[in-house]
């Protein structure tokens, strides 16, 4: 570094020490207190039962592989369950997003309310959309199916309608102004620009319903977890063990194959 340099970063203002963020640092102790004490946390005891972790840690790090022919099919439904949801809740995502889209529904009344549903559907928790599902047609994977799907819908129809609202106008224009109707003005001048996006938004719902789909089978919601639990209930680590390290492998590559679909999309 040259003197010149030097000199300069000597001289640059130093920043002063704002009372605002005291009182927010003075808030967030606050809060930790505040939580620990409603809480009732207490890092003693986990402390106290770490060993009871680290036997049981142990313990999965010996999975049961002769469980193996008992988890890949379920594995496989697990799959299929994220697939089903992903397709449905996509293609409901689609039509809706054009619906709530400014540029393309005028009607603000309209995409007011149907963007007040959208946000209504997009508060509910996956497993609580299990849970629902569960209690109206039943323990199984269509339970699972119908939550993924609805969870599909509140993050494609939220990240597509955005995409919508963000491409070039000039192609609407020009199919405007020589008469073409919705339908064409759609098809022609909005789908070309926002396809690519739908397809990777498609993906990473893909992605977080496999993920989700593990957990949605504590509920009954159908899938591996269901088998996950019961394994943690009979105190069975052994093919718990097996189970999470098929779950974490399957997962790890359909991650990186969605992502690596998504960067080719986007280039």
């Amino acid at each position: 570094m040259s003197k010149t340099e030097r000199d300069q970063l000597l001289t640059l203002p130093k920043k002063k020490f704002n009372f605002l963020n005291l009182i927010w640092l003075i808030i967030f102790i606050g809060g930790i207190f505040v939580s620990t004490d409603v809480t009732k946390t207490s890092l003693g005891a986990f402390f106290a039962n770490f060993s009871q972790f680290t036997d049981i840690f142990v313990q999965m790090m010996h999975p049961d592989w002769s469980y193996l022919g008992t988890v890949v099919p379920l594995l496989l439904e697990t799959i299929k369950m994220a697939i089903l949801g992903t397709v449905i809740g996509s293609v409901v995502a689609f039509i809706y997003a054009l619906l709530i889209a400014r540029n393309i529904v005028k009607n603000q009344a309209v995409t007011g309310v149907l963007r007040i549903m959208m946000n209504i559907i997009r508060t509910v928790p996956d497993l609580l959309l299990g849970a629902i599902f569960v209690a109206i047609v039943g323990i199984g994977p269509v339970a699972g199916v119908l939550a993924l799907a609805i969870a599909t819908f509140g993050i494609v129809v939220k990240l597509f309608y955005e995409a919508i609202e963000t491409i070039d106008p000039g192609p609407i224009e020009a199919l405007t102004a020589v008469g073409a109707n919705k339908l064409q003005i759609i098809v022609f001048a909005v789908l070309p620009q926002v396809m690519t996006y739908f397809i990777s938004y498609c993906l990473y719902a893909f992605e977080i319903n496999v993920r989700a789909s593990t957990v949605l089978g504590y509920i009954g919601a159908g899938g591996i977890g269901l088998y996950l639990q019961q394994t943690l209930q009979v105190f069975d680590y052994g093919k718990t063990g097996t189970i999470i390290i098929v779950i974490i492998v399957v997962v790890v590559l359909i991650d990186y194959v969605s992502s690596k679909s998504r960067e080719a999309l986007m280039e």
